[in-house]
């Protein structure tokens, strides 16, 4: 009976924590209620209501940071990612940044998300010049952080889904990013479910290595935003 007690008492006590840090990220990256943006102290969350706003406010970011998703192996982004490319591509042509960050996964050879990505923007008429690639985007952490680092970002309009919306921008300002995430269009993708559930682990890992800060897989030289983009393909 005892030892029955003790396994509730410590199963509640886990299960208190990882929805405690779960509420934490998201609260601290920013809250949506109803399609209305809620500023808390630590990140602003924008949807698609609050372009023009955005357009009234320039917030005269260094870069509109695209946070990489899958590639199909014939070339061509997933619906998750198309709707980032094209929110990231819209808000370049409006001119709320003269930038644009592509961030994904190339670590191997037959597996490159940020060709894939530049292919896309090319095609939509984005200048060569204003186009940078981060190869080295494995995870959110290491896009956000090598953003700081390698790219010397300050200050960012963060683009990708509602629901991964939030740990970005927590994870950004955890790093000294000034960081505004304005949401792709979320529309209903396959494994949206088990990619809920995924979210919530990896908010969890994330909130650790805000605290302890580790250094991306790789770092490298510095790349300027301000200069041409071309030196990162």
């Amino acid at each position: 009976m005892k030892k029955t007690r003790i396994i509730l008492y410590t199963l509640i006590v886990l299960l208190i924590l990882v929805f405690g840090i779960h509420g934490f990220v998201v609260f601290s990256g920013g809250k949506m209620l109803n399609n209305q943006v809620s500023q808390t102290l630590d990140g602003k969350v924008y949807t698609e209501a609050d372009i023009n706003s955005i357009m009234k406010d320039n917030e005269n970011a260094d870069c509109i940071l695209v946070l990489g998703a899958g590639v199909y192996s014939d070339g061509t982004p997933t619906p998750m990612l198309k709707d980032r490319l094209d929110r990231g591509i819209q808000l370049y042509k409006l001119k709320l940044a003269p930038k644009i960050l592509l961030s994904g996964d190339n670590g191997q050879v037959e597996y490159n998300e940020v060709a894939v990505m530049l292919s896309y923007a090319l095609e939509q008429g984005i200048p060569e010049e204003d186009i940078f690639l981060d190869h080295a985007g494995f995870s959110t952490y290491e896009s956000m952080y090598r953003a700081k680092a390698i790219f010397n970002v300050k200050k960012a309009l963060v683009v990708t889904q509602k629901y991964h919306e939030f740990r970005a921008l927590y994870i950004g300002k955890r790093l000294g990013l000034d960081v505004i995430g304005i949401s792709a269009n979320d529309t209903s993708y396959s494994g949206n479910i088990y990619r809920e559930i995924r979210e919530v682990l990896a908010r969890e890992k994330d909130f650790f290595q805000c605290i302890f800060k580790p250094e991306p897989t790789y770092l490298g030289d510095t790349i300027d935003i301000n200069g041409n983009g071309q030196i990162t393909w």
